[in-house]
C-alpha cells in the first residue's frame, strides 16, 4: 500500500547531496490567473534537477559489495547527473546509458561528474534494453531511474518538503510524470498527510503514457513518444509507480508542446530562470487546470523538476510561446496582387499587432501571405479576426494548431523570384519595435512601387528587422533610397549578396 512509503521517505538519505529547494511565490502569473500560484523549485539542486534525490538514497540503500561492481543506469539525463554525483560522492564507478537524442548539456555534465557515458538508440527504452544487457555481461547494479521503491521515497521527500514549507491553504500540487517516480513519492506522501490536498499528474499530450495506463486500467506501451519534452520521454509508466499512482494521484492532465513553452516563459517572466521542458511541464498542467476548472482564489502549487535544456533550443521554445499563450493567430491570408493592398490588409487588422509577415511574388493576381498576428488569450479574439477578414471577403486559413505549418512551412514561403518580377531590388532595414512602426513604413511606402517580397518576425527586441523587395528598375535606386532616407530607419540594400542571388533571385 502506498502507506508504506511514508517510513521510506521520512527516513530517506537525501541531504548529503541535496538542497530543501524552496517555493517560490509567482506574482505576475498569480495576478493573472487570479489564483496564489506557487513554484517548488527543484531547479536549484546541485545538478538542476530532483533526480539525485531518488538516485543518492539508492546508493545508500546498496551493500559495500553491490557498490564495488560498480553502477548502470539509462537515463536520458536528469537520472544520469543525479547517479554520477552520488557515485562520485560515495567513490564508486557509474555507468550511464544515454539514448542518442539527449541534449549536449546533460552528456557533458555526466561527463564532468566523472560518468561513464555509452550512447545508445533514440528513446529511454532502447537505453534501458542496453543497461541491462550489461548488467547481465558485467555484474553492475542497475539503479532504476523511476521503478524503485527507494528511488521513489527519495523522491517523495519533494512532497514532504512542500507541506513542511505551505503550512496554510493549499488546494492542488501538480507534478510531472515520465516514469512517475517522483509523481508515486509526492503523492504517496501528500495524500496521506493532507488527503485533502489535490495532487495531478501531468504529461505531455505526446508522451502520456500515464494517462494511457489510467484509460485502460493496466499498464501499456506508447506506439511512439514525443521527444520534446526529454526528461519525460517514457513510453510505458513504471509498474511500482503505476501501482501507487493509481490508488493516490486525483487526475492526469495533458500540455502541448505550444502550452509547455508558454510556461517556460512564465516561470521566467517570475523567476528570471528557465526551465526545461520537463520543468515546466506541471505548471502547464497547473494553467490548463485552472482554466478547466475556472479557478479562482486557490493556492495551486507547480513542482519545476529540472533546468538541464541546451542553450539553441531556446530560439524554439520562443518562437512556440505566443501560440502556447493563445496571444498570436497563424494565418495564411489571400489578397490582391497590387500596390497598397498590404497597408489596406493591415488596416483590416485594427489595433493588433502584426508579429510576423512572408510573402513572395506569385503572380499579378493574388498575393498568397503568411502572417503571425498578436491576439488576445483565450482563443475568441483568434476567432473574431478571422471572422473579421472573412466578411471583408479575404480568403483565410487558419493555420494556428497546424504544427507542419508553424515547423516548416513559415521559414519555406517564397522561393526564387519568378519571370513575372524582373525587376527587384531588394533592402534590409531596422525599425523601432513600436506600435505602429510597421504600418508608419507602408503608409510612406504609399502605391510608388509594388512589394514583391517581405520578411518580417517580431522577436520581442527593440528594433524589428524587415527584408523586403520592391519592384522597381535600378535606375530608381535613388529615388528609393531618397524616401529611405527620409524615412530615418536604418538600411541595407541586399540586391547583390549572394545568398537573395543563390535562393530567392
Amino acid at each position: 500500500m502506498p502507506q508504506s512509503y511514508i517510513k521510506k521517505i521520512l527516513k530517506a538519505r537525501v541531504y548529503d547531496v541535496a538542497i530543501e529547494s524552496p517555493v517560490d511565490h509567482m506574482p505576475l502569473l498569480s495576478k493573472r490567473l487570479g489564483n496564489e500560484i506557487l513554484l517548488k523549485r527543484e531547479d536549484l539542486q546541485p545538478v538542476f534537477s530532483f533526480k539525485l534525490r531518488g538516485a543518492y538514497n539508492k546508493m545508500m540503500s546498496l551493500t559495500e559489495e553491490e557498490r564495488s561492481k560498480g553502477v548502470v543506469a539509462a537515463s536520458a539525463g536528469n537520472h544520469a547527473q543525479g547517479l554520477a554525483l552520488s557515485a562520485l560522492k560515495l567513490g564508486v564507478k557509474a555507468t550511464i546509458v544515454m539514448p542518442r537524442t539527449t541534449p549536449q548539456i546533460k552528456v557533458d555534465a555526466v561527463r564532468a561528474r566523472g560518468g561513464k557515458v555509452v550512447l545508445h538508440g533514440d528513446t529511454y527504452d532502447e537505453a534501458s534494453s542496453f543497461a541491462k544487457k550489461l548488467v547481465e555481461e558485467k555484474g553492475m547494479v542497475y539503479v532504476h531511474p523511476y521503478d524503485d521503491p527507494e528511488v521513489i521515497a527519495g523522491q517523495g521527500t519533494v512532497g514532504m518538503e512542500i507541506l513542511r514549507q505551505v503550512t496554510g491553504p493549499l488546494d492542488a500540487v501538480f507534478v510531472p510524470v515520465g516514469g512517475g517516480g517522483l509523481a508515486a513519492g509526492v503523492a504517496a506522501y501528500i495524500k496521506y498527510v493532507r488527503p485533502e490536498v489535490k495532487v495531478i499528474a501531468v504529461e505531455p499530450e505526446d508522451a502520456a503514457c500515464l494517462k494511457l495506463a489510467m484509460e485502460k486500467g493496466r499498464r501499456a506501451i506508447l506506439p511512439e513518444v514525443g521527444l520534446f519534452a526529454d526528461g519525460v520521454a517514457v513510453a510505458q509508466i513504471g509498474k511500482e509507480t503505476f501501482r501507487v499512482l493509481r490508488k493516490t494521484i486525483d487526475g492526469v492532465i495533458t500540455a502541448s508542446t505550444d502550452e509547455i513553452c508558454a510556461a517556460i516563459k512564465d516561470i521566467f517572466d517570475d523567476t528570471r530562470s528557465i526551465a526545461e521542458p520537463a520543468g515546466a511541464l506541471a505548471l502547464a498542467g497547473l494553467k490548463k487546470y485552472a482554466e478547466q476548472n475556472d479557478c479562482s482564489d486557490q493556492t495551486l502549487l507547480a513542482i519545476d523538476s529540472g533546468a538541464n535544456t541546451n542553450f539553441d533550443r531556446l530560439r524554439y521554445i520562443a518562437e512556440r510561446t505566443e501560440i502556447g499563450e493563445q496571444r498570436e493567430a497563424i494565418l495564411s491570408v489571400t489578397i490582391p496582387e497590387r500596390p497598397g493592398s498590404f497597408k489596406k490588409f493591415c488596416g483590416a487588422l485594427g489595433k493588433r499587432n502584426i508579429t510576423e509577415f512572408n510573402y513572395r511574388f506569385g503572380d499579378d493576381r493574388d498575393a498568397q501571405i503568411f502572417v503571425g498576428i498578436s491576439v488576445a488569450a483565450g482563443g475568441g479574439d483568434r476567432q473574431e479576426l478571422v471572422e473579421t477578414l472573412q466578411k471583408m471577403e479575404y480568403p483565410v486559413a487558419d493555420f494556428t494548431e497546424n504544427e507542419m505549418a508553424k515547423l516548416h512551412i513559415r521559414h519555406m514561403v517564397g522561393g526564387h523570384r519568378p519571370a513575372a518580377v524582373n525587376n527587384e531590388l531588394l533592402y534590409r532595414f531596422e525599425f523601432p519595435e513600436r506600435p505602429g512602426a510597421l504600418m508608419n513604413f507602408l503608409t510612406k511606402l504609399g502605391n510608388r512601387w509594388n512589394i514583391s517580397l517581405f520578411h518580417y518576425r517580431n522577436h520581442g527586441a527593440a528594433y524589428g528587422r524587415v527584408l523586403v523587395g520592391l519592384q522597381a528598375d535600378k535606375k530608381e535606386r535613388s529615388e528609393i533610397e531618397s524616401f529611405l532616407d527620409k524615412l530615418a530607419y536604418p538600411y541595407h540594400e541586399e540586391s547583390d549578396n549572394p545568398a537573395y542571388q543563390l535562393f530567392l533571385s
